[in-house]
C-alpha cells in the first residue's frame, strides 16, 4: 500500500521529552524521554503496569501528559491533535465491534468517518482488505470472528487512512502460532514500505526477530534503549554459562542433582530437563560438570550451551534495578543502521 500523507523527515517520527503522567498518587510515567527515527520498527517492553499503554495513549492523542511533551512527525500531540491523527495509526490491545455489522460494513463505516467518498472509498477499503487478507471475510459478522481475524480487522481499521506511523499495543496477545506468524509477516511488509512502527508485546523472542531496537520500561521509566544484541550483551555475565540439559526420566532427578552440585543453579524446569546456570566459562569446568552428571547416573539426551535469551536479559535487568546496580538508559540511543 502506498503512503501519500506528507511528513517532515527532518523531524523524528516519534519524539518523547521528559514525559510525566500521574493517576492520583501513582506516577505511571516518570520523566520518560526517547526518540524513534523514520522507518524503524521498535519494540516496547515492560511488565503490566509499567507505563507502556499510558505512553501509547498519549501518542495517539487519547490522553494528555501532566508534564513534558510528545511530538509525532514534529507535531505536538496536545497542540496539533488533528495533524497527528492524520499521520498516526492506532491499534489498541482491545477494540469494539458492532453487532450485526459485517467486516465490509465495519471498514466502510470508518472509511466514511475518515472522509473517503465514492470510488476512492471503495478502492481504499479493498486495498486494506486485500493487504490484511480480509477479503474472504467481507460478509462475516465483525463480532463473530476468531482472535486472529479480529486482530487483522483492527489492523485494517488502523491502516485505512494510510498512516506513516503505526502504534500497536499488544497485537499478538492471545493469538495462536499461525496467527502470530501472519501478523509478523504483515509487520515486515509495512516496515519494508517505510512505515515507522512502535509495537508492545510480552513475546520478547518475536520482538527480537522483527524490531530494529527495543525500549524497556520499568515502573514508568525507560531502563534500556538499543537493539536486541546490545540488550543480551549488556546483561550477560561473562563469568557464567547457561546450559540446556535434557535427560531420560523427567526433570525432577536433574533438579535434585543441581541443588547439590557446586557452581550450578537452576534457572527453570523444562519438559525434559532444566536450564542451568554454571558459574564459570572455563571449558574444563563445563566438561567436568558433564562428566559428573554421567557418573551420578543422570541419563543425558542433550547438553548444550545457550545463547542469552531476551527474557533472561530482561529479568536480570529488573534484578539489577532492584539492587541499584543498573546504569540508567541513554535518553537517545546510538545511531541505527541505514534505512532499509
Amino acid at each position: 500500500m502506498s503512503q501519500s500523507a506528507e511528513i517532515d523527515l527532518s523531524q523524528p517520527a516519534i519524539a518523547v521529552e521528559n514525559l510525566q503522567r500521574c493517576f492520583g498518587c501513582l506516577k505511571a510515567v516518570d520523566d520518560v524521554s526517547f526518540r524513534i527515527d523514520h522507518g524503524r520498527v521498535v519494540g516496547f517492553v515492560g511488565a503490566n503496569g509499567a507505563g507502556k499503554t499510558t505512553i501509547m495513549r498519549i501518542m495517539a492523542t487519547l490522553d494528555q501528559p501532566d508534564a513534558g511533551q510528545v511530538k509525532i512527525g514534529g507535531h505536538n500531540v496536545v497542540h496539533y491533535p488533528n495533524k497527528v491523527r492524520r499521520l498516526l495509526g492506532w491499534m489498541p490491545d482491545s477494540f469494539g465491534t458492532y453487532e450485526h455489522m459485517t467486516v465490509l460494513e465495519y471498514l466502510d463505516f470508518y472509511a466514511r468517518a475518515l472522509g473517503y467518498q465514492g470510488a476512492e472509498r471503495v478502492q481504499r477499503i479493498q486495498e486494506v482488505m486485500d493487504f490484511t487478507d480480509l477479503t474472504p471475510l467481507a460478509d462475516r459478522l465483525s463480532n463473530k470472528m476468531s482472535k486472529g481475524q479480529t486482530q487483522r480487522l483492527c489492523l485494517g481499521r488502523a491502516l485505512l487512512h494510510d498512516p506513516q506511523i503505526l502504534i500497536m499495543d499488544e497485537p499478538a496477545a492471545g493469538l495462536d502460532p499461525k496467527a502470530r506468524v501472519e501478523l509478523k509477516q504483515l509487520i515486515r511488509i509495512l516496515a519494508e514500505e517505510g512505515t515507522t512502527i512502535l509495537i508492545s508485546s510480552h513475546i520478547l523472542s518475536e520482538l527480537g526477530e522483527v524490531c530494529d531496537s527495543l525500549l524497556f520500561i520499568d515502573k514508568g521509566r525507560i531502563v534500556h534503549h538499543g537493539d536486541a544484541d546490545s540488550m543480551t550483551r549488556s546483561s550477560l555475565n561473562s563469568e557464567e554459562t547457561i546450559l540446556n540439559v535434557q535427560i531420560i526420566g523427567g526433570s525432577s532427578k536433574l533438579i535434585e542433582w543441581a541443588l547439590t552440585a557446586p557452581m550450578v543453579e537452576v534457572i527453570e524446569e523444562t519438559k525434559r530437563g532444566a536450564r542451568l546456570r554454571l558459574k564459570s566459562t572455563d571449558e574444563n569446568i563445563i566438561a567436568g560438570t558433564l562428566k559428573r552428571l554421567v557418573i551420578d547416573g543422570i541419563q543425558l539426551t542433550d547438553f548444550h550451551r545457550e545463547e542469552r535469551r531476551l527474557e533472561d536479559a530482561f529479568i536480570d535487568l529488573l534484578g539489577q534495578i532492584d539492587k541499584g546496580t543498573h546504569k540508567p538508559a541513554e535518553v537517545i540511543p546510538p545511531p541505527l543502521p541505514p534505512l532499509r
